[in-house]
């Protein structure tokens, strides 16, 4: 029964409010002006220029929430040429400015296609474009067809179509459960009809509540072959792709102060990279793209003000600049008595 209210919780929120939360006045305009290219392309500047499905996802989904009309029918025009190529619908995943031909990996990120799926629908209904909703209904049919995997009774969403399957990997399946763009789940079970999307949704907190019941925070990969484990293969840490999931929480409207707590516990002396099996500080992190993330916490569960210089956004790097654009929407928006 809670994880049925949690589901129907965060579906309303999603449906009536979250998807169209404004950023604050010329933040966007900042953004758009040191990531976004005049043709559409959303650089991640920290990863030697690339961009990728996740950049232009989240590009969209900044124009959507800004208004920002114009920027969105660019960063979609050039995702549509440059990353919608795949033969299923999806996006390719990697787009490297030095690589010819340009897209340097084909296979999709299953967190880039969600985003762009949640953005296309945000414009759809903000926009009164019926041809952004049918675009994002056919990415998230597309995506259930190739990604979401049916197993011990629960549904997973796989990081891409290959490469994290049973069949090619002595640990798999393998699962980043910080692709679960949870805020998104709701919207494209609407869409769509399909109720897989809700299911995902629950396998997901359902996992987190495991990982919470045993006092750590989620892994960057996991390998879902037995008990949930880090990876082989991968850096065995609460790293940079994990950092997001307490803000897809919260903008899904899924705060629950038990399933948050080995977040709060792994960042008590200040946002980091946490090492999964001692529990130490890999990396401190000390941009407000990434402080931020830990007072959007503190704010949603403690009602604790968000500091004065967390509430201002100066861009610095793509990633951290994106997460602090999305926690300053979401808490203006939801939490409004902490800004």
């Amino acid at each position: 029964m809670k994880r049925l209210r949690a589901t129907l919780t965060a579906m309303l929120l999603s449906l009536t409010s979250g998807a169209q939360a404004a950023l604050p006045a010329g933040a966007w305009e900042l953004y758009r002006q040191k990531f976004v290219t005049a043709e559409g392309r959303v650089v991640d500047d920290a990863n030697g220029g690339i961009s990728h499905s996740e950049s232009q996802g989240y590009g969209l989904l900044l124009a959507c929430l800004a208004g920002d009309r114009g920027s969105f029918a660019s960063i979609l025009s050039f995702t549509r040429t440059e990353f919608l190529i795949r033969d299923d619908g999806l996006a390719a995943w990697r787009w490297d400015p030095k690589a010819t031909p340009r897209i340097s990996d084909i296979n999709n990120a299953s967190d880039g296609d969600l985003l762009i799926a949640e953005a296309l629908a945000c414009a759809g209904t903000r926009w009164s474009m019926p041809a952004y909703t049918t675009a994002a209904r056919q990415i998230a049919r597309s995506l259930a067809k190739v990604a979401l995997l049916k197993r011990g009774g629960e549904t997973w969403l796989m990081p891409a179509a290959k490469g994290f399957s049973e069949q090619e990997r002595p640990d798999g399946p393998v699962i980043n459960p910080s692709y679960w763009v949870f805020e998104s789940f709701p919207i494209l079970a609407r869409l769509t009809g399909d109720q897989s999307w809700l299911q995902v949704q629950a396998s997901g907190l359902k996992l987190l509540d495991e990982l919470a019941r045993r006092k750590i925070p989620a892994a960057d990969w996991l390998s879902l072959k037995g008990e949930p484990k880090p990876a082989d293969g991968f850096p065995r840490q609460f790293g940079y792709n994990a950092l997001r999931i307490p803000l897809y929480l919260l903008r899904a409207g899924l705060a629950d102060k038990q399933r948050l707590e080995p977040f709060r516990q792994a960042w008590a002396n200040g946002t980091a990279v946490i090492d999964v099996p001692s529990g130490k500080v890999a990396e401190p992190l000390p941009d407000a793209g990434y402080r931020i993330l830990n007072a959007a916490m503190a704010c949603a569960l403690d009602r604790t003000p968000i500091p004065a210089e967390l509430k201002t956004f100066q861009p610095t790097l793509y990633y951290p600049s994106t997460l602090h654009l999305l926690a300053l929407s979401m808490l203006s928006e939801r939490y409004p008595q902490c800004m």
